[in-house]
This record gives C-alpha cells, structure tokens and sequence, in this order.
C-alpha cells in the first residue's frame, strides 16, 4: 500500500518503522471490512450469484458466498474466515428465520443459508468448493453432469411375460384361423365352380359338390311341391328364357351358401390346416418346444447310429424321410396306398422326386394332353416342366 512504501523510504531500512506500517494498513483493511459489514443488509441480499452444482452437492445452482454477502471475486487474498461467516449467517437467519419472517420464500432462503454456511465453515468442503469454482471438468469427474434424463420406473417382469404370453397366444390363434379360412375358401369356391384337378379341384370338392346338388334338387322340389298348392289362387308367371353361362351362375349362387356351410362343419382339412382349439396357442406350443426337441434329438441319433452300422432303412425312417420330402401338406392328404408307393419311391433323392412330381403333373392333364405328352416324350421332344410344354 502507498503507507508502507512512504514509511519505507522515511525510515530507510528501518525494520521498525516497516513493520509499523503493514501493522497500519492491515488495520486500515479491518476497519475497511467493519465499516462494509456494517453497512451488510440481510433483507436487501438478493443477488446470490450462479454455480454449476446441477447434483446439489454444495448450495445448488447458486454461490454460497453470496447467499451469505461475501464476493469471492473481490475478497482477494483476505477471504472472510470463519468468525465471520459464522457473524454474517447469524444476521441472515435472524432476518429470514421461518418464526420470524412471514414472506413467502423466508423457509427456503433459510434452508439455502443454513447450507451455504454449512460448506463455508466446513475446511475441506470450502476448500473443494473454491477449487471447483472454475474446474467444472472436476466436479463432472467426481459428482457427473446434469441429468438429461432418467431411468423409468421398474416394470413388473412378470406381468410383462404374461402380457407377451397373451399377445402371442391371441396372435397364434388368429393365425391358424386364417390358415383354416384360407383352405376353405379354396374349396368353396372348387366345388362352387367344379374346377377341375389341374385348375385346383380336388376329390373332396367334387365330393362336396355332388352332396350340394343334392341338396339343392331337394329344395328346388320342395319349392316347386308348395308352389302348385298355390296354382288355383295364382296366376303361373311366365318363365324366362336364360342363356348356358346364366343358369349356370343362378346354379353357382344358389349352390354357393349349401356348400359353405357344409365346409364349416369341417374342422380339419389335414396337414395342420384345422380350426384353431387350445392346442394352437403358443402357451402350450412353447411348453411343448422341449419334449419335440427331445424326441428330434433321439430319432436323428439313432439314424445315425443305424446308417454308421449300414443297417436297411425300417419302416419309421422310410416314413420320417419320405414325409419330409414331399411336406407335411402332400403326405397328409395322401391315402395309405399313396404312402406306401411314395416311400416305395425312395422320394428323398433328387431324381426320384422329380421324376414323382413329374408323374403327378401328368395325372392332373386331360386323357387327350395325356396321350399327346406320352407320345411327344418317346420322341424325346417334351423339355422342361408340363406347364411349359403346354404353353408351347
């Protein structure tokens, strides 16, 4: 200060003189302090600064040093020690005490001023707070950033399992009700129309249609029979004349409710495709994963234990390898003679099945295109599959 360099150059070295001044200027800063902490008003202290403490470790997001009036900025190298911090919350608490002062806010201003003198008068808090003040790589490092976002609450895994279980099952069901629909519209509509084989008839349509026709003869009797009990009373209306392609559509629409409901009275068409029932739901599917698991495990062992010692194929393993090529929906609907010529066959090698698949197209042509592609196949000329050789 300009007193110590005066009484420096009055006393020239005089160590007396010297130590006099500095006892003079830290006096002069004591009074200086005094004076500014009597002129401190704790109810007009409303600036309390900012601080990144997002974890509310210290005094939150404001500067303990100025909740309690103190400027860390300007304070310098005579930082107030704890006497005074203790001297200025006093004053502060007794301004903003909740018994005392009725504002509303005075119980968190007092909360905020009961902790920032708490960090102040704490040695290694303050000493961590001040060295944290302008080292915020710090304070991540030890206490993390600010919370973006947070986790939700537990879920109950339970329910959850349960909740999936039942999706799942409802879903499985709905599937194979599909599955089911899908084959009985195609047979509707087969025995409706009296597709033939290659076009997608099967026996069972022709089956089907035959009952249907019968029982729409019966009801057209029927109707015809009360019809002429009414003759005398009413006058015969003129019949109209309708061309091939019109009776045959009045036939199909008439036909078309009698062969669906006696489709609906099916409920397995074969190789899976069968109304939904309990069986279907993946509850009981996935309690029966092990025990499928198990038996698959043991057949093929035991395939292989039988094909090591060059053992004949018995009749389960003819079975199993034939129902695998041909797929469960072919060997299902396939009679027990059909079976057995197909196992006969030895299906599983790749030219039996295509000469098998090659013999079956043939079946679905006509006795005329039969005889054509017999005759058309000694010469050699037939190449490809049948559908291509009757596009040509």
């Amino acid at each position: 200060c300009g007193m110590c360099n005066k009484a420096k150059s009055n006393a020239r070295g005089r160590v007396g003189a010297f130590v006099f001044a500095h006892f003079l200027c830290f006096r002069l800063s004591s009074v200086t302090s005094a004076s500014t902490a009597e002129n401190f008003s704790a109810s007009e202290n409303v600036d309390w600064g900012f601080y990144y403490d997002p974890k509310n470790i210290f005094c939150g997001k404001y500067d303990c040093y100025k909740i309690l009036g103190f400027d860390y900025e300007n304070f310098g190298r005579t930082p107030p020690d704890k006497k005074d911090i203790t001297k200025r919350y006093r004053s502060m608490s007794r301004t903003w005490h909740p018994d005392k002062n009725r504002q509303q806010g005075a119980q968190e201003r007092f909360v905020k001023i009961a902790r920032a003198y708490e960090v102040l008068t704490t040695e290694k808090t303050r000493k961590e707070y001040d060295n944290m003040r302008y080292d915020q790589d710090a304070y991540i490092s030890k206490y993390g950033a600010s919370i973006l976002w947070q986790y939700a609450p537990k879920s109950d895994v339970t329910l959850v399992v349960i909740l999936i279980l039942g999706f799942g099952s409802l879903l499985s069901w709905f599937l194979q009700k599909q599955h089911w629909q899908s084959v009985a519209d195609r047979l509707i509509r087969a025995a409706v129309e009296d597709l033939p084989l290659r076009e997608g008839g099967t026996p069972e349509s022709k089956e089907l249609r035959e009952k249907g026709l019968k029982i729409l003869a019966e009801q057209e009797k029927a109707n015809e029979n009360g019809s002429s009990d009414d003759a005398s009373t009413k006058k015969k209306k003129k019949k109209v004349k309708m061309t091939a392609s019109e009776k045959r559509k009045q036939q199909e629409d008439a036909l078309r409710p009698i062969v669906t409901k006696m489709v609906n009275e099916i409920d397995d068409f074969g190789a899976g495709y069968h109304k939904p029932t309990w069986r279907d739901l993946l509850v009981v599917k996935l309690a029966q994963v092990p025990a499928t698991l198990y038996k698959g495990i043991l057949w093929n062992v035991k395939y292989a234990y039988r094909r090591m010692r060059n053992l004949e194929l018995n009749e389960e393993e003819l079975e199993v390898l034939t129902r695998r090529a041909v797929g469960e929906v072919k060997w299902t609907a396939a009679s027990d003679a059909v079976r057995a010529e197909m196992c006969e066959k030895k299906l599983w090698v790749a030219e039996n099945m295509a000469e098998w698949e090659e013999e079956q197209e043939r079946r679905l042509l006509s006795s005329a295109d039969r005889k054509k592609y017999d005759r058309m196949k000694k010469k050699g000329k037939p190449q490809g599959n049948i559908e291509d050789w009757k596009e040509d």
